[in-house]
């Protein structure tokens, strides 16, 4: 067989393939609505700030019933720009996870404030207020609690660690955008909103993404919020009047143009995520060697991603029998972060690590989106089953 034969082959095969995200046939729903704001921008040259961004900031704080929302570039940048919002001072302390991705931890490293890496519940891959707890020492003046693949941690209990030692809260919320805490009085309060800053992603395939990069700070705080947008913007309120030092993070308006329109649909979104999730454990739960995902109480779960945990060192070897029948699936995180090279002599362990390790060696991420159809569920869950009876 030709090369170019070969190419072709390869080109057809990832055509077909199932993949994890569908953002082509995500924007085929809503094309006129996304085509519309983009040409508008295109046809008044607005390109940064202005009027789409202010009404898509003004849109999310409205569905999050936060005071203020403020866009940035991207993920990272917002939880970057919280930290130096609260004026955190180099050797302080900020409690991450060590079972997530690299961002919630780096962005302490670059400040050169110290991240203190806590261990997950092996049930919803998040950390525990006792873990956090055990890792608070003088200098903590920070926790960064992530809510992973769709649900959020304990806030309730981390509220209570926080105010005692006296620590701020900056939820990353870059997976769970949409999702709801449920407080014991039965209170419900949008995941981002209920520590001292929120941060969001707005990367493509996140629950809301636009078709960039972007991302989002969200706080009730007047004075952090003016910090915030001043951060933003090269420390400036007034134009070349720079009163702290700052970044240049901003959210472009053809992204946020772009934002506006899905975010009208994010509880529909959320709810297929939803669907296909409880379809996929219906189908795959009595199987005895996989743990389906699971839903907490205090949490609604947008399933960001479906992410089972593969027994008997079989997690590989499953992974390797999908791809062959043309399934994509990932590995969210096969290396957890306190055995990353990057942070060696930079952050600390509080405790036993082993619940990351383990996880690292067992996670599996199958397909899930909006415009999955029972057809391909069933497709993917029969060849998972398939897989576990040979």
């Amino acid at each position: 067989m030709s090369y170019l034969c070969k190419e072709l082959l390869k080109i057809r095969y990832y055509m077909d393939k199932i993949q994890m995200v569908d953002l082509k046939g995500q924007y085929l729903k809503i094309k006129d609505e996304v085509d519309r704001e983009i040409f508008e921008v295109i046809n008044s040259s607005g390109f940064i700030g202005g009027e789409k961004v202010r009404r898509f900031s003004d849109n999310l704080a409205k569905y999050l019933d936060v005071k203020h929302a403020i866009t940035c570039g991207n993920g990272t940048d917002a939880l970057q720009i919280a930290l130096m919002a609260l004026g955190l001072k180099p050797e302080d302390e900020v409690i991450v996870p060590a079972f997530t991705f690299i961002a919630s931890a780096e962005v302490i490293a670059l400040l050169g404030l110290k991240p203190v890496m806590v261990d997950v519940d092996y049930n919803d891959f998040i950390a525990t207020a006792k873990n956090i707890e055990l890792a608070i020492t003088s200098k903590t003046k920070a926790i960064i609690p992530v809510h992973l693949f769709g649900q959020g941690a304990n806030m309730e209990e981390i509220i209570k660690i926080a105010e005692k030692y006296d620590l701020y809260i900056i939820e990353d919320n870059a997976q769970a955008l949409g999702a709801d805490y449920i407080f014991s009085d039965n209170r419900r309060q949008k995941l981002g909103t209920i520590g001292h800053i929120g941060c969001t992603s707005f990367f493509p395939s996140k629950n809301l993404g636009c078709y960039g990069d972007g991302g989002a700070l969200f706080t009730n705080d007047d004075a952090l919020a003016e910090k915030i947008s001043m951060i933003c913007n090269h420390g400036m309120k007034i134009r070349y009047h720079h009163e702290i030092l700052g970044v240049n993070s901003r959210l472009d308006a053809i992204q946020a143009g772009i934002l506006d329109v899905k975010l009208r649909h994010l509880n529909t979104y959320c709810k297929s995520r939803q669907d296909v999730a409880r379809a996929y454990s219906h189908v795959l739960k009595d199987i005895d060697e996989l743990i389906c995902p699971i839903e907490r109480e205090y949490s609604t779960h947008v399933y960001h991603q479906y992410t089972l945990k593969v027994l008997n060192n079989k997690r590989d070897e499953l992974r390797e029998y999908l791809d062959k029948n043309g399934i994509t699936s990932m590995i969210y995180y096969p290396i957890p972060l306190n055995r990353q090279e990057a942070f060696t002599g930079i952050a600390s362990m509080a405790g036993d690590m082993s619940v990351s390790d383990k996880l690292s060696s067992e996670v599996l991420s199958l397909p899930i989106h909006t415009e999955m159809n029972l057809k391909t569920i069933h497709y993917i869950s029969t060849k998972v089953r398939e897989f576990f009876s040979k």
